[in-house]
């Protein structure tokens, strides 16, 4: 079913790449143009760079599953760039972001590229101590605001381990130092608080929205999750990654990430290609849809009751 899918198209890559990263400096400029007539127009537009950020970062998703260009070396050079420009390691978040896929709703190997999330069994069994700092683990605030700042300085530094070999650990070094050049250069050449205000600010939003993005994706209440010897991985994608459904505007700034069920199924597919997958076979028809209204009141999903077989909150959870 998805197979005609699969595949790029060099044009419509190229055209994405610079439909996005043109408009992107444009408003970077802009905003470094405005703040000091303007602080108030300046952050208005802060927006649409933020939004430009986050699609930037899908981008650089469909370099690292190989479908953006045919080429490796092309995807590996330009999801290195968007890479750099998002703070984001390529090669170490590509690994990451593999083991994410190939356990994605598996609670015997949780931990990889998703939000921690407990049984109920596992909060019951933990000590007060324990669930206090879950809870504060999980609370929306901590989600949203304390995300951009791992995002921002949680992957200067990684140490080997499944998902960081030597290889990702010279990506997060090379990453680091190409920032490091960059955000030198750039206040040496605007100052910085143009700095701070044309990409600090605009990025924090961006990296906020990309935090929500990801966990509507995959945490919502009759969200598919299974112990390992009875997990599927088509079902993990069909049941246990969303339809976002956004408007059109918000679709664009997110290249279609929205379409989670489709990207799962088949990670090869670029973004272009998810809508008229989806819209070409039946079967992703019974995903389950998230709006903005559900994916906000699914914020306060925080455990998967193994009995009730969905997510619940801790209002939900009684301790004796």
């Amino acid at each position: 079913m998805v197979g005609p899918y699969v595949g790029s198209s060099a044009w419509r890559a190229s055209f994405q790449l610079i439909s996005t990263l043109v408009p992107l400096a444009a408003a970077v400029w802009a905003v470094h143009s405005l703040h000091s007539w303007s602080l108030a127009l300046a952050l208005g537009l802060d927006l649409v760079v933020a939004g430009l950020l986050v699609r930037t970062f899908v981008l650089m998703h469909d370099c690292a599953h190989g479908s953006f260009f045919r080429s490796r070396r092309v995807n590996d050079t330009i999801g290195f760039v968007t890479g750099v420009l998002t703070l984001t390691p390529f090669a170490q978040w590509r690994r990451d972001h593999a083991l994410h896929h190939a356990s994605s709703g598996d609670l015997d190997r949780r931990g990889h590229g998703d939000v921690p999330t407990l049984t109920v069994r596992e909060y019951r069994n933990r000590s007060a101590r324990g669930r206090f700092m879950y809870r504060v683990l999980r609370h929306p605030a901590a989600l949203l605001l304390g995300g951009p700042l791992h995002l921002a300085f949680g992957q200067r530094f990684r140490g080997q381990g499944k998902a960081t070999g030597r290889r990702q650990v010279a990506s997060v070094w090379g990453t680091n130092i190409a920032i490091a050049l960059v955000l030198t250069g750039a206040v040496w050449a605007v100052g910085w608080k143009s700095v701070v205000i044309a990409y600090a600010v605009p990025y924090y939003l961006a990296a906020l929205m990309g935090v929500w993005l990801f966990y509507v994706q995959h945490q919502f209440e009759d969200a598919y999750w299974a112990p390992h010897d009875h997990w599927d991985y088509a079902e993990a994608a069909l049941r246990g990654s969303s339809h976002l459904q956004l408007p059109w505007g918000l679709r664009w700034f997110t290249a279609s990430i929205g379409l989670h069920h489709v990207h799962h199924i088949a990670p090869r597919i670029p973004n272009y290609r998810l809508q008229p997958c989806h819209d070409a076979n039946a079967v992703f028809q019974r995903s389950p849809t998230v709006t903005l209204r559900s994916g906000m009141s699914a914020l306060r999903l925080t455990l998967w009751d193994e009995d009730r077989q969905r997510l619940v909150g801790f209002r939900d959870v009684t301790i004796t």
